[in-house]
């Protein structure tokens, strides 16, 4: 009898979901260290600039409400290939504009691509994985995307110093070009076709709105949806607390910020082991009882103003490891029971989470400050609210 081939922990199809989901945060972290020459170079504010990343998140957000249904109905394959059209072509106009107001606008249109990758993987994971395999999934594309907080904003800070900020955007653009011809020569589709459906308004309005009443559904989903409007907060604005507070230096940035992108990518693994002993639940109890002591303690140093840099990146550590449990653990939790509608109950988490962390990113665009406050107190509401949100999904179920 012929031996079984076992699928690799790690197989091609799931590195490729990772790096899609990759493209979105690395529109994100790569331009962080950026944010000063932007400003110089367009003749802009740091509250404006800062608002091109808020911009961003508010497309992510919408543009996952129309891929969920089309991945639902046209497959998995055919909407990532058009947003990483969108993606590209945006970005290389990013490289072009000579003014504020049109990089804030085709930043929009580069979230309207780059949302496909937000969307997409998840529901290629829940068509190929149980909830439990799912999570674990979920956290190895964790791992993946932590290496885009780690080398985009080192990445970035080099690009700067040698080509400026447009060549930035360039390497964005180059990324959606390779991401589009991986997909196009590799992905294969995995929507069965017994579960197409129909893109009619009245059932994609029917779906989103028996979503909206999934008491379950909704709490997991605003519990990770919070934590991600606390990661948000972290990328917007530790740029502005380190480098204008702290004086870190630009190149030296990244190198810091990639202290907290570590801490999730260990955590998220950490995670995925202690699936085999552990519940879900259990493990996103407690992690959102360890974020909301952490964020606490970050908010209190900053009012008794002890707050020293190790003792803030001690405070951001502590955060996004506990990220690192809330979010695989939460989104499979989500989208346990959604069957036949992976494509809209994907697109609806992940519009809740950009909502949510655009919301964040202008709170802290707007909250000017010269102490780190506006950092450590919206890092303590939004861990505050995701515990709540948990707390509500788990007597739910």
């Amino acid at each position: 009898m012929p031996a079984v081939k076992k699928e690799p922990l790690l197989p091609g199809w799931l590195l490729l979901m990772g790096a899609l989901t990759a493209l979105g945060p690395l529109a994100i972290d790569l331009y962080l260290p950026a944010f000063p020459s932007i400003a110089q170079g367009l003749h802009a504010t740091e509250g404006q600039v800062e608002r091109t990343l808020a911009s961003y998140l508010f497309g992510l957000a919408l543009a996952q409400m129309i891929y969920g249904p089309m991945a639902d109905r046209y497959g998995r394959k055919l909407p990532l290939i058009g947003g990483l059209v969108i993606f590209t072509i945006a970005s290389v106009v990013c490289t072009l504009t000579n003014d504020i107001e049109h990089l804030t606008a085709w930043r929009i249109v580069q979230a309207l691509g780059g949302a496909a990758g937000m969307v997409i993987p998840r529901a290629v994971i829940r068509d190929n994985y149980d909830t439990r395999e799912a999570s674990k999934a979920l956290s190895l594309l964790i791992l993946i995307m932590g290496v885009t907080p780690i080398l985009g904003p080192v990445l970035g800070g080099q690009v700067l110093l040698f080509v400026g900020w447009r060549g930035v955007f360039g390497l964005m653009a180059a990324g959606g070009a390779l991401l589009l011809l991986a997909a196009l020569l590799t992905m294969r589709e995995t929507l069965p076709p017994e579960k197409v459906t129909p893109l009619r308004v009245s059932i994609i309005a029917q779906n989103y709105w028996s979503l909206m009443h999934d008491r379950q559904f909704m709490c997991f989903s605003l519990a990770g949806a919070f934590g991600s409007a606390g990661l948000f907060t972290y990328i917007s604005g530790t740029p502005r607390v380190l480098m204008g507070i702290y004086g870190v230096d630009p190149q030296h940035f990244g190198l810091i910020f990639a202290l907290g992108a570590a801490s999730l990518i260990l955590a998220s693994q950490a995670s995925a082991r202690l699936l085999d002993r552990y519940s879900l639940e259990g493990l996103l109890k407690s992690a959102q009882v360890s974020i909301v002591l952490t964020t606490l303690a970050g908010l209190a140093l900053t009012l008794l103003d002890w707050l020293t840099l190790p003792l803030l990146m001690l405070c951001l550590m502590g955060f996004m490891a506990s990220q690192g449990f809330v979010n695989p653990n939460a989104a499979a939790l989500a989208l346990a029971r959604q069957g036949r509608r992976l494509g809209v109950a994907s697109a609806l988490m992940g519009t809740m989470q950009m909502l949510c962390g655009a919301l964040a990113g202008l709170a802290i665009s707007h909250w000017q400050s010269h102490t780190a406050i506006p950092l450590t107190g919206i890092l303590a509401f939004c861990a505050f609210v995701s515990w709540l949100f948990g707390r509500i999904a788990m007597r739910a179920t």
